[in-house]
Protein backbone atom coordinates (compact mmCIF):
# COMPACT_ATOMS: atom_id res chain seq x y z
CA UNK A 1 0.00 0.00 0.00
CA UNK A 2 2.85 2.30 0.93
CA UNK A 3 4.60 1.58 -2.41
CA UNK A 4 1.46 2.49 -4.36
CA UNK A 5 1.25 5.81 -2.53
CA UNK A 6 4.88 6.56 -3.37
CA UNK A 7 4.27 5.76 -7.05
CA UNK A 8 1.21 8.04 -7.09
CA UNK A 9 3.11 10.84 -5.41
CA UNK A 10 5.96 10.40 -7.88
CA UNK A 11 3.59 10.71 -10.88
CA UNK A 12 1.98 13.81 -9.39
CA UNK A 13 5.37 15.33 -8.75
CA UNK A 14 6.46 14.62 -12.34
CA UNK A 15 3.31 16.17 -13.79
CA UNK A 16 3.71 19.27 -11.63
CA UNK A 17 7.34 19.62 -12.67
CA UNK A 18 6.42 19.24 -16.37
CA UNK A 19 3.67 21.84 -16.14
CA UNK A 20 5.89 24.24 -14.22
CA UNK A 21 8.58 23.95 -16.90
CA UNK A 22 6.03 24.54 -19.67
CA UNK A 23 4.55 27.56 -17.86
CA UNK A 24 8.02 29.00 -17.43
CA UNK A 25 8.78 28.56 -21.15
CA UNK A 26 5.53 30.24 -22.21
CA UNK A 27 5.94 33.06 -19.69
CA UNK A 28 9.52 33.69 -20.82
CA UNK A 29 8.52 33.94 -24.45
CA UNK A 30 5.49 36.10 -23.63
CA UNK A 31 7.80 38.45 -21.76
CA UNK A 32 10.14 38.52 -24.74
CA UNK A 33 7.29 39.36 -27.11
CA UNK A 34 6.15 42.21 -24.87
CA UNK A 35 9.49 43.90 -25.59
CA UNK A 36 8.59 44.20 -29.29
CA UNK A 37 5.64 46.56 -28.81
CA UNK A 38 7.65 49.63 -27.74
CA UNK A 39 9.58 49.40 -31.02
CA UNK A 40 6.39 50.26 -32.90
CA UNK A 41 5.12 52.90 -30.46
CA UNK A 42 4.64 56.34 -32.02
CA UNK A 43 4.50 58.09 -28.66
CA UNK A 44 7.28 57.44 -26.18
CA UNK A 45 6.15 56.43 -22.74
CA UNK A 46 7.06 58.72 -19.89
CA UNK A 47 8.79 56.01 -17.92
CA UNK A 48 11.25 55.31 -20.75
CA UNK A 49 14.74 56.72 -20.43
CA UNK A 50 15.75 59.41 -22.90
CA UNK A 51 18.20 57.05 -24.59
CA UNK A 52 15.51 54.42 -24.98
CA UNK A 53 13.21 57.03 -26.51
CA UNK A 54 15.74 57.91 -29.16
CA UNK A 55 16.40 54.24 -29.95
CA UNK A 56 12.70 53.49 -30.33
CA UNK A 57 12.18 56.58 -32.52
CA UNK A 58 15.11 55.62 -34.72
CA UNK A 59 13.84 52.06 -35.00
CA UNK A 60 10.43 53.25 -36.17
CA UNK A 61 12.04 55.36 -38.88
CA UNK A 62 14.22 52.48 -40.07
CA UNK A 63 11.25 50.09 -40.07
CA UNK A 64 9.11 52.47 -42.15
CA UNK A 65 11.99 53.06 -44.54
CA UNK A 66 12.45 49.31 -45.04
CA UNK A 67 8.71 48.94 -45.69
CA UNK A 68 8.91 51.65 -48.35
CA UNK A 69 11.95 50.10 -50.03
CA UNK A 70 10.43 46.62 -50.11
CA UNK A 71 7.06 47.93 -51.30
CA UNK A 72 8.74 49.46 -54.37
CA UNK A 73 11.22 46.63 -54.91
CA UNK A 74 11.57 45.75 -58.59
CA UNK A 75 12.95 42.28 -57.91
CA UNK A 76 12.29 39.69 -55.22
CA UNK A 77 12.93 39.53 -51.50
CA UNK A 78 15.47 36.86 -50.60
CA UNK A 79 15.11 35.70 -47.00
CA UNK A 80 18.03 33.82 -45.47
CA UNK A 81 19.21 32.43 -42.16
CA UNK A 82 21.09 29.47 -40.71
CA UNK A 83 19.88 26.82 -38.29
CA UNK A 84 16.73 27.73 -36.37
CA UNK A 85 16.82 31.21 -37.95
CA UNK A 86 16.76 29.44 -41.32
CA UNK A 87 13.52 27.66 -40.43
CA UNK A 88 11.97 30.99 -39.45
CA UNK A 89 13.30 32.53 -42.69
CA UNK A 90 11.63 29.79 -44.76
CA UNK A 91 8.30 30.48 -43.11
CA UNK A 92 8.64 34.24 -43.59
CA UNK A 93 9.51 33.83 -47.27
CA UNK A 94 6.27 31.88 -47.71
CA UNK A 95 4.30 34.55 -45.85
CA UNK A 96 5.77 37.39 -47.90
CA UNK A 97 5.06 35.56 -51.16
CA UNK A 98 1.44 34.87 -50.28
CA UNK A 99 0.77 38.47 -49.26
CA UNK A 100 2.03 40.25 -52.35
CA UNK A 101 5.81 40.47 -51.86
CA UNK A 102 7.53 37.93 -54.18
CA UNK A 103 10.05 36.15 -51.96
CA UNK A 104 11.98 32.94 -51.59
CA UNK A 105 14.42 31.36 -49.17
CA UNK A 106 18.11 30.91 -49.97
CA UNK A 107 20.17 28.66 -47.68
CA UNK A 108 23.36 30.57 -46.79
CA UNK A 109 25.55 27.46 -47.01
CA UNK A 110 24.12 26.52 -50.41
CA UNK A 111 24.57 30.12 -51.54
CA UNK A 112 28.33 29.61 -51.29
CA UNK A 113 28.06 26.66 -53.68
CA UNK A 114 26.21 28.23 -56.60
CA UNK A 115 22.93 29.55 -55.24
CA UNK A 116 24.28 33.11 -55.17
CA UNK A 117 23.38 33.09 -58.87
CA UNK A 118 19.72 33.16 -57.81
CA UNK A 119 20.14 36.66 -56.38
CA UNK A 120 19.83 39.51 -58.88
CA UNK A 121 20.86 43.17 -58.65
CA UNK A 122 17.31 44.46 -58.23
CA UNK A 123 16.53 41.99 -55.41
CA UNK A 124 16.83 42.66 -51.67
CA UNK A 125 18.09 40.34 -48.94
CA UNK A 126 16.56 39.98 -45.48
CA UNK A 127 19.09 38.13 -43.31
CA UNK A 128 18.09 36.63 -39.95
CA UNK A 129 20.69 36.02 -37.27
CA UNK A 130 20.21 36.67 -33.57
CA UNK A 131 23.95 36.95 -32.94
CA UNK A 132 24.75 38.51 -36.32
CA UNK A 133 27.92 36.43 -36.40
CA UNK A 134 26.67 33.43 -38.38
CA UNK A 135 29.73 32.32 -40.30
CA UNK A 136 27.81 30.79 -43.20
CA UNK A 137 26.30 34.22 -44.04
CA UNK A 138 29.73 35.63 -44.88
CA UNK A 139 29.83 34.94 -48.60
CA UNK A 140 26.22 36.00 -49.09
CA UNK A 141 26.85 39.28 -47.28
CA UNK A 142 29.96 39.92 -49.38
CA UNK A 143 27.98 39.21 -52.56
CA UNK A 144 25.35 41.83 -51.66
CA UNK A 145 28.07 44.39 -50.95
CA UNK A 146 29.86 43.67 -54.21
CA UNK A 147 26.72 44.02 -56.33
CA UNK A 148 25.08 46.83 -54.30
CA UNK A 149 22.08 44.70 -53.35
CA UNK A 150 19.95 46.03 -50.48
CA UNK A 151 20.80 44.07 -47.32
CA UNK A 152 18.41 44.24 -44.35
CA UNK A 153 19.55 42.62 -41.11
CA UNK A 154 17.11 41.25 -38.54
CA UNK A 155 19.35 40.76 -35.52
CA UNK A 156 19.75 41.59 -31.84
CA UNK A 157 23.39 42.68 -32.24
CA UNK A 158 23.80 45.96 -34.11
CA UNK A 159 27.60 45.86 -33.84
CA UNK A 160 27.89 42.32 -35.18
CA UNK A 161 29.45 41.45 -38.54
CA UNK A 162 25.98 41.34 -40.11
CA UNK A 163 24.84 44.55 -38.41
CA UNK A 164 27.91 46.51 -39.51
CA UNK A 165 27.60 45.43 -43.17
CA UNK A 166 23.84 45.79 -43.57
CA UNK A 167 22.23 48.79 -45.25
CA UNK A 168 19.38 48.66 -42.74
CA UNK A 169 19.35 47.06 -39.28
CA UNK A 170 16.04 45.99 -37.75
CA UNK A 171 17.24 45.59 -34.19
CA UNK A 172 15.51 43.03 -32.01
CA UNK A 173 15.63 43.18 -28.20
CA UNK A 174 18.09 40.87 -26.48
CA UNK A 175 15.95 38.35 -24.63
CA UNK A 176 16.29 35.36 -22.34
CA UNK A 177 15.82 32.04 -24.12
CA UNK A 178 12.99 29.86 -22.78
CA UNK A 179 15.34 26.88 -22.68
CA UNK A 180 16.29 26.14 -19.02
CA UNK A 181 19.92 26.10 -20.13
CA UNK A 182 19.51 29.43 -21.88
CA UNK A 183 21.02 27.94 -25.03
CA UNK A 184 18.38 26.58 -27.42
CA UNK A 185 16.98 29.33 -29.71
CA UNK A 186 13.40 29.76 -28.48
CA UNK A 187 12.50 33.29 -27.40
CA UNK A 188 14.85 34.80 -30.00
CA UNK A 189 13.34 32.84 -32.89
CA UNK A 190 9.82 33.65 -31.67
CA UNK A 191 10.71 37.34 -31.79
CA UNK A 192 12.12 37.01 -35.29
CA UNK A 193 8.99 35.18 -36.46
CA UNK A 194 6.54 37.71 -35.01
CA UNK A 195 8.63 40.67 -36.21
CA UNK A 196 8.83 39.19 -39.71
CA UNK A 197 5.08 38.64 -39.77
CA UNK A 198 4.57 42.26 -38.68
CA UNK A 199 6.78 43.38 -41.56
CA UNK A 200 4.85 41.23 -44.05
CA UNK A 201 1.47 42.50 -42.81
CA UNK A 202 2.65 46.12 -42.94
CA UNK A 203 3.83 45.58 -46.51
CA UNK A 204 0.44 44.06 -47.33
CA UNK A 205 -1.26 47.21 -46.04
CA UNK A 206 1.21 49.53 -47.81
CA UNK A 207 0.52 47.73 -51.12
CA UNK A 208 -3.28 47.94 -50.57
CA UNK A 209 -3.40 44.16 -50.92
CA UNK A 210 -7.05 43.02 -51.03
CA UNK A 211 -8.89 39.76 -50.47
CA UNK A 212 -9.09 39.37 -54.24
CA UNK A 213 -5.30 39.60 -54.48
CA UNK A 214 -5.01 37.10 -51.65
CA UNK A 215 -7.27 34.67 -53.49
CA UNK A 216 -5.02 34.84 -56.51
CA UNK A 217 -2.26 33.22 -54.46
CA UNK A 218 -4.55 30.88 -52.48
CA UNK A 219 -6.89 29.27 -55.05
CA UNK A 220 -7.01 25.84 -53.39
CA UNK A 221 -8.69 24.37 -50.35
CA UNK A 222 -11.21 25.90 -47.97
CA UNK A 223 -9.43 29.26 -47.92
CA UNK A 224 -9.54 29.46 -51.70
CA UNK A 225 -13.26 28.69 -51.75
CA UNK A 226 -13.91 31.28 -49.07
CA UNK A 227 -12.25 33.92 -51.24
CA UNK A 228 -14.05 33.07 -54.48
CA UNK A 229 -15.71 36.06 -56.10
CA UNK A 230 -19.04 36.32 -57.88
CA UNK A 231 -17.40 36.67 -61.28
CA UNK A 232 -15.89 33.18 -60.94
CA UNK A 233 -19.21 31.42 -60.31
CA UNK A 234 -21.78 33.54 -62.15
CA UNK A 235 -23.60 32.39 -65.26
CA UNK A 236 -22.63 34.67 -68.11
CA UNK A 237 -22.64 34.97 -71.89
CA UNK A 238 -24.90 32.43 -73.54
CA UNK A 239 -25.61 30.87 -70.13
CA UNK A 240 -27.21 34.09 -68.85
CA UNK A 241 -31.02 34.07 -69.23
CA UNK A 242 -31.94 37.55 -70.45
CA UNK A 243 -34.98 39.07 -72.11
CA UNK A 244 -35.72 42.59 -73.34
CA UNK A 245 -38.17 44.86 -71.58
CA UNK A 246 -41.53 44.69 -73.35
CA UNK A 247 -41.35 40.97 -74.14
CA UNK A 248 -44.12 38.58 -73.06
CA UNK A 249 -44.14 36.33 -70.01
CA UNK A 250 -44.08 33.38 -72.42
CA UNK A 251 -40.71 34.54 -73.79
CA UNK A 252 -39.36 35.13 -70.27
CA UNK A 253 -40.41 31.65 -69.11
CA UNK A 254 -38.91 30.00 -72.17
CA UNK A 255 -35.63 31.79 -71.52
CA UNK A 256 -35.62 30.89 -67.81
CA UNK A 257 -36.41 27.23 -68.52
CA UNK A 258 -33.85 26.89 -71.31
CA UNK A 259 -31.04 28.09 -69.00
CA UNK A 260 -32.41 26.07 -66.06
CA UNK A 261 -31.89 28.83 -63.53
CA UNK A 262 -35.53 29.51 -62.63
CA UNK A 263 -35.06 33.19 -63.41
CA UNK A 264 -34.83 35.58 -66.33
CA UNK A 265 -33.04 38.92 -66.20
CA UNK A 266 -34.98 41.75 -67.82
CA UNK A 267 -32.90 44.42 -69.54
CA UNK A 268 -33.46 47.54 -71.57
CA UNK A 269 -32.39 47.48 -75.21
CA UNK A 270 -28.98 48.91 -74.25
CA UNK A 271 -28.40 46.05 -71.83
CA UNK A 272 -28.96 48.00 -68.62
CA UNK A 273 -30.81 46.12 -65.91
CA UNK A 274 -34.44 46.92 -65.21
CA UNK A 275 -35.77 43.80 -63.44
CA UNK A 276 -35.83 40.06 -62.83
CA UNK A 277 -38.62 37.53 -63.04
CA UNK A 278 -38.39 34.30 -61.05
CA UNK A 279 -40.39 31.12 -60.52
CA UNK A 280 -41.68 32.67 -57.31
CA UNK A 281 -42.89 35.76 -59.17
CA UNK A 282 -44.73 33.51 -61.61
CA UNK A 283 -46.45 31.52 -58.86
CA UNK A 284 -47.58 34.64 -57.03
CA UNK A 285 -48.79 36.19 -60.29
CA UNK A 286 -50.87 33.17 -61.28
CA UNK A 287 -52.37 32.92 -57.80
CA UNK A 288 -53.35 36.57 -57.35
CA UNK A 289 -54.20 37.75 -60.87
CA UNK A 290 -57.30 36.16 -62.38
CA UNK A 291 -56.51 37.78 -65.70
CA UNK A 292 -53.03 36.33 -65.82
CA UNK A 293 -51.90 35.48 -69.32
CA UNK A 294 -48.58 34.35 -70.77
CA UNK A 295 -49.01 37.07 -73.37
CA UNK A 296 -48.79 39.84 -70.78
CA UNK A 297 -45.71 42.03 -70.75
CA UNK A 298 -43.00 40.87 -68.39
CA UNK A 299 -42.98 44.26 -66.60
CA UNK A 300 -46.34 43.30 -65.04
CA UNK A 301 -44.68 40.47 -63.14
CA UNK A 302 -40.98 41.23 -62.74
CA UNK A 303 -39.32 42.60 -59.63
CA UNK A 304 -38.01 46.04 -60.53
CA UNK A 305 -34.53 47.15 -59.47
CA UNK A 306 -33.51 43.76 -58.09
CA UNK A 307 -30.61 43.24 -55.70
CA UNK A 308 -27.29 43.38 -57.55
CA UNK A 309 -23.61 42.73 -56.88
CA UNK A 310 -20.37 43.32 -58.71
CA UNK A 311 -18.21 40.54 -60.11
CA UNK A 312 -15.40 41.29 -57.63
CA UNK A 313 -17.69 40.82 -54.60
CA UNK A 314 -16.84 37.72 -52.58
CA UNK A 315 -19.16 34.74 -52.40
CA UNK A 316 -19.44 35.33 -48.66
CA UNK A 317 -20.78 38.84 -49.34
CA UNK A 318 -23.14 37.47 -51.98
CA UNK A 319 -24.51 34.83 -49.63
CA UNK A 320 -25.09 37.42 -46.94
CA UNK A 321 -27.06 39.55 -49.39
CA UNK A 322 -29.20 36.56 -50.43
CA UNK A 323 -29.83 35.43 -46.85
CA UNK A 324 -30.68 38.94 -45.66
CA UNK A 325 -33.26 39.45 -48.41
CA UNK A 326 -34.45 35.83 -48.55
CA UNK A 327 -33.72 35.51 -52.27
CA UNK A 328 -31.98 32.79 -54.26
CA UNK A 329 -30.26 34.76 -57.05
CA UNK A 330 -28.33 37.98 -57.58
CA UNK A 331 -27.80 39.88 -60.81
CA UNK A 332 -24.16 40.79 -61.46
CA UNK A 333 -23.76 44.21 -63.07
CA UNK A 334 -20.86 46.30 -64.40
CA UNK A 335 -20.08 50.00 -63.90
CA UNK A 336 -22.81 51.02 -66.38
CA UNK A 337 -25.33 48.80 -64.54
CA UNK A 338 -25.48 46.41 -67.46
CA UNK A 339 -26.31 42.82 -66.54
CA UNK A 340 -23.26 40.63 -67.10
CA UNK A 341 -24.13 37.60 -65.00
CA UNK A 342 -26.45 35.79 -62.63
CA UNK A 343 -25.27 34.17 -59.40
CA UNK A 344 -27.55 31.51 -57.94
CA UNK A 345 -27.61 30.23 -54.38
CA UNK A 346 -27.01 26.69 -55.63
CA UNK A 347 -23.76 27.81 -57.27
CA UNK A 348 -22.49 28.95 -53.89
CA UNK A 349 -23.61 25.75 -52.17
CA UNK A 350 -21.82 23.62 -54.76
CA UNK A 351 -18.64 25.63 -54.16
CA UNK A 352 -18.83 24.76 -50.47
CA UNK A 353 -19.87 28.19 -49.20
CA UNK A 354 -22.46 27.00 -46.67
Amino acid sequence: MGDSKKVGDSKTSTIQADLACARSAVATQAQALSQLLPLFDEQDKEQNKEQDKEQDKEHGQVFSRVVGELATLQGRLIVTGMGKSGHIARKLAATFSSTGTPAYFVHPAEASHGDLGMIMRNDAVLALSSSGETEELGNLIAYTRRHKILLVALTSQAESALGREADRVLLLPRVVEACPLGLAPTSSTTLALVYGDALAVTLLARRHFTAQHFHRFHPGGKLGRALLCAGELMHKGNALPTVVRGCTMREALLQANSKRLGSAVVCNKDGTLCGIVTDGDLRRWLTKDEGASLEMHVEKVMTENPQTIREHNSIAESLEAMNTRNISALVVVDDARKAIGLLHLQDCLRAGQT
